[in-house]
């Protein structure tokens, strides 16, 4: 196909995003999937956050889903969830975001999330039955150390010996757990003995819990000791993460996504018992863990992703598969890990990426596809246009612009990847809550397009 029937192709598929009204095709396009998968192609660009909070309200008021669940720690972003369902003591979004501390702050801690939860708790002032408000709720591996902590405390509440166990068994790890990768390490390498049969043994004895609860007559598993479930796999997902990530990248990468499919599942699962109806939710991650990883390069390498997970499991019908892309701009990032957040420039996409190629569609008609969603899902003729292998970009919290095409570069068949994908082709950086002497505005002229 030449390029110039390529274009023509994409040109007449392409749906402007202009308006708040425009996103009505991109709700029909979700139609009834009861999981939908929102990327992002970097950690720190506010129109992807826009678009996905947008996006969002839509399906929560019109389709009754049930919560965002996000690429975020689960006890941080359980505080986050209470909050906006009126059940915590926080007064505040910004108190409620309290628990985002470690690295990187801005990918929450900032202002288009605070909007975010705001309308979340005004839209849940109006639920009456506290099981039908909607959450906010993480699903990473990250928060070993408080996730351990978070477990006893439940138990201590409500189980005082069971807490003395759980103690006993996390003694093996929480002294170094507040660098989970030095204990990795020095289990990796035999200088230690791993703390693995312990933390299993403890989410065994919560699940035995959970069973009983679900064999009694209610047959609900409290949300609490649902909770501490939850706190007790991140625990042991985490030190089996930790230990294998000095033996591979692509071992240690499939068991975090592993985590998020699993917590995924159960969450679902836990809000339909709760809601007396099959859950609805909505998923907020990047684009890497979102896009079905057999249709990349990194799939082709052994790795696998939420997003293929979730089709895998549920079905390709049941799971909607939503990426985003730019072409420059700004972003939000650091140029090392644990460093300061940073504005930095957005380098012009390659030539030969699927970000170079939907720039051609938005530089040929720029105030209609300044950005716009270009469907894949049921649209054989859009997937016969697009090349079979493109470069796609991935920024996550770092960004090496020195170092782009090796460092932030990967191959992709874009129309078997996702179901659809919107593209702004001009972003801007999202604004962290806390000030940085290396984030700073006056640095860029004010070329920010309105939000929708």
């Amino acid at each position: 196909m030449s390029d110039q029937t390529t274009m023509e192709v994409l040109r007449t598929h392409a749906l402007p995003l202009r308006t708040d009204d425009d996103l009505d095709a991109v709700v029909d396009h979700i139609g009834d999937a009861p999981l939908v998968l929102m990327g992002e192609a970097s950690h720190g660009t506010s129109e992807f956050y826009q678009l996905r909070a947008a996006l969002s309200k839509r399906l929560i008021v019109e389709r009754g889903f049930d919560a965002i669940v996000a690429e975020a720690d689960w006890p941080d972003a359980l505080q986050v969830s209470r909050f906006v369902q009126l059940s915590g003591g926080d007064q505040t979004a910004d108190q409620a975001m309290a628990g985002f501390e470690r690295f990187p702050q801005w990918m929450w801690r900032n202002v288009d999330i605070v909007r975010l939860l705001y309308w979340m708790r005004l839209h849940n002032e109006h639920v009456h039955a506290p099981n039908h408000r909607i959450g906010f709720y993480g699903m990473d591996l990250y928060s070993l150390q408080k996730s351990m902590h978070e477990v006893v405390r439940y138990l201590d509440r409500v189980d005082p010996q069971a807490a003395n166990r759980a103690r006993e068994r996390y003694s093996c790890i929480d002294h170094m757990a507040a660098d989970p990768q030095f204990y990795g390490q020095a289990a990796a390498l035999g200088l230690r003995t791993d703390c693995e049969a312990e933390v299993v043994r403890q989410l065994a004895d919560l699940n035995a819990q959970a069973v009983q609860h679900l064999s009694s007559a209610g047959g609900v598993v409290p949300d609490e000791l649902f909770y501490a479930q939850q706190n007790a796999r991140v625990a042991q997902n985490a030190e089996r993460y930790y230990r294998t990530m000095f033996g591979g990248r692509d071992e240690s990468w499939n068991i975090r996504d592993t985590h998020m499919a699993d917590t995924l599942e159960a969450l679902r699962m836990h809000l339909s018992v709760r809601k007396g109806g099959p859950a609805r939710l909505v998923v907020w991650a990047h684009n890497s863990h979102l896009g079905d990883a057999r249709a990349t390069e990194m799939g082709r390498r052994g790795q696998l992703n939420l997003g293929q997970l979730m089709r895998q499991r549920c079905g390709a019908d049941a799971v909607y598969l939503l990426g985003f892309s730019t072409h420059d701009g700004t972003v939000t990032a650091a140029s090392r890990w644990d460093g300061a957040a940073e504005l930095k420039r957005v380098r012009p996409s390659l030539p030969g990426s699927v970000e170079a190629l939907l720039h051609q569609l938005s530089a040929a008609e720029p105030q209609r596809l300044a950005r716009f969603m270009l469907p894949l899902r049921e649209r054989p003729e859009v997937a016969a246009a697009l090349p079979k292998s493109l470069l796609e970009r991935a920024i996550g919290v770092i960004y090496r612009p020195e170092t782009e095409r090796l460092s932030h570069y990967f191959e992709a068949d874009v129309a078997r990847q996702f179901d659809a994908v919107i593209h702004v082709d001009h972003s801007s950086a999202v604004r962290p809550l806390e000030s940085s002497p290396h984030w700073v505005l006056d640095e860029f002229p004010e070329t920010y397009p309105s939000g929708l």
